[in-house]
């Protein structure tokens, strides 16, 4: 069975809220490399203990970088290549996870990645906040993939099952369950994948729900 058009269903697809047409964005080689350096800085950002002057010095080049890059600050929603470059982990998102899209069909999604120092909560494990981000984002990827019109999340409801360690081999599937008019109901799991059989992490299951014209 052919999946519908999405702006066959709803001609105002593109448009609810303002939303702009996010495009692939294919940035130079420069921008995989600021991202990875961004990563590590966020890394080590919760992690490192220097003196004091270390931390001035330090300051001192996150403001130069800011100063570099504050004129190409553009106010346009969707003209950054941040979110919208799918080669890279957390398609080059910082506020992402850093996860790569291993498979975008309408039955379903899957990503793989890891979590870093950078997430942890306590004890060395993935604080419990991050993984409802990536089960939305996930969301939006299978209610997507689905080729349902642009929606938003109604709910989402995590069950933890087993600490989600950081620095491992992890993966999470989504998929949409079924469909009631503007309402699409998703589920997901995250996995660990280093064993023989995957380990259930945690699970999730959640409602996106059509935006109308108008609606932000």
């Amino acid at each position: 069975m052919t999946e519908p058009d999405p702006k066959e269903l709803d001609p105002e697809y593109e448009h609810h809220g303002g939303f702009p047409e996010y495009g692939v964005a294919s940035p130079g080689p420069g921008f995989g490399r600021f991202v990875a350096a961004m990563r590590r800085l966020q890394d080590l950002s919760v992690s490192a203990d220097p003196a004091d002057d270390v931390w001035d010095d330090a300051a001192d080049r996150v403001a130069a970088l800011a100063e570099l890059l504050g004129p190409f600050q553009s106010a346009i929603e969707g003209q950054a290549p941040s979110g919208r470059t799918p080669g890279l982990p957390g398609m080059g998102s910082l506020l992402l996870p850093p996860w790569t899209l291993t498979r975008y069909e309408p039955d379903g999604c899957e990503m793989r990645g890891h979590f870093t120092r950078f997430h942890v909560g306590g004890n060395m494990a993935v604080h419990g906040g991050v993984l409802p981000l990536l089960f939305d984002h996930m969301f939006g990827m299978v209610s997507h993939a689905s080729n349902r019109p642009i929606s938003r999340t109604a709910f989402l409801h995590v069950d933890y099952r087993k600490i989600t360690p950081i620095d491992a081999p992890l993966v999470v599937r989504g998929r949409v369950d079924r469909t009631e008019g503007r309402k699409a109901f998703v589920s997901a799991e995250l996995v660990d994948s280093r064993d023989s059989g995957d380990t259930l992490l945690a699970e999730a299951n959640g409602l996106m729900v059509q935006l109308l014209p108008g609606q932000p």
